[in-house]
């Protein structure tokens, strides 16, 4: 069967995440050794990527875990954000609207409360695909099979009628478990080579 919809990713893909070393900074800042900062943020964050704990929450309970004044808080989130939303891909998102109408098209994320609102401010996500699917709203991550069965019916399509761009392995292996075809990406180059095979068979 042809491909109908095609699915992207967001970190390391839509986006260009390069990592800005904020955890050591702050575990520096802190007096921790690093695998301990990052241990008490993971346990509190950990939630958040389901959606069972709101961004205030974790916020919160972030605060309390590294003893945080307000002001310090703000600042680490502001660092947190900021690698996490990083900056667009601009080659590979203009290739992803241009997929459409000949395609519908669909980002799936794992993510966390509070991505939604970021990512739109900073690139504008939904102008450039029909459906969004993040995790943290839909209380699964991927590879869970589940979600990639959210977004292929909000597409309307069946799952072999979807292929998914995604950087990390296991969420690809996942997705061909559950019907989709689907391309690990490495590069910009490779990515719409593949997709543009794909797409033409």
């Amino acid at each position: 069967m042809p491909i109908e919809a095609v699915i992207f990713d967001i970190g390391d893909v839509l986006e260009v995440n390069p990592r800005t070393g904020w955890r050591a900074r702050w575990a520096r800042r802190l007096q921790l050794e690093l695998a301990a900062f990052e241990r008490r943020l993971d346990e509190v964050w950990a939630p958040g990527s389901v959606g069972a704990s709101s961004l205030e929450e974790i916020e919160a309970q972030t605060a309390s875990a590294l003893g945080l004044e307000p002001a310090e808080l703000a600042a680490l989130m502001d660092d947190a954000w900021s690698e996490y939303v990083g900056s667009l891909n601009r080659e590979l998102a203009d290739y992803f609207i241009g997929l459409r109408p000949r395609y519908k098209t669909g980002i799936l994320s794992n993510s966390f409360v509070g991505a939604r609102e970021r990512e739109e401010e900073a690139h504008g996500f939904a102008e450039m695909c029909d459906v969004i699917v993040y995790s943290h709203e839909e209380g699964y991550l991927k590879p869970d099979a589940r979600i990639y069965r959210i977004v292929c019916d909000r597409l309307g399509v069946a799952p072999h009628a979807a292929v998914l761009l995604d950087d990390v392995q296991g969420n690809v292996d996942g997705a061909r478990a559950a019907g989709m075809r689907a391309i690990t990406f490495t590069d910009n180059r490779r990515a719409i080579a593949k997709l543009g095979a794909l797409l033409t068979d």
